[in-house]
């Protein structure tokens, strides 16, 4: 399965086409962002943050630079620029037997890329 829901995840990303993330999820999914210190639970709301970050951080720019994966987790690193800033990042994320993400964690750096970050994700959500 680490095959596959990493692949999923990479497909997503590269086509910035976020309407099969909810399938990719399970029910009791905990989303933990970067700037909201309650983790978020449930696949609603983790689909709404996920998608909210595929089109933030989703340009040209964005790429995985480096990968650690096992049986059930995945640790992705990640670079992007902002509004030129440089950010650095990694995507923590864990799945269940079935193949479905039960954990998604998403740690960035430096400061000025977590204030561009809430900033967007913010103006994001609001719509």
């Amino acid at each position: 399965m680490k095959t596959n829901i990493i692949d999923s995840w990479h497909n997503i990303v590269r086509t910035r086409d976020a309407s099969g993330i909810s399938d990719l999820l399970a029910d009791e999914v905990v989303f933990h962002s970067p700037v909201v210190h309650t983790p978020q639970i449930g696949r609603a709301i983790t689909a709404m943050y996920l998608t909210a970050a595929i089109h933030v951080f989703g340009n040209d720019s964005f790429r995985y630079v480096r990968e650690v994966v096992d049986d059930k987790d995945a640790v992705l690193e990640f670079e992007t620029e902002i509004d030129n800033i440089i950010v650095n990042g990694v995507d923590m994320i864990r799945w269940n037997d079935e193949g479905k993400i039960t954990e998604f964690k998403v740690m960035v750096r430096p400061l000025k890329g977590i204030n561009i970050i809430h900033e967007k994700m913010a103006a994001m959500l609001k719509r």
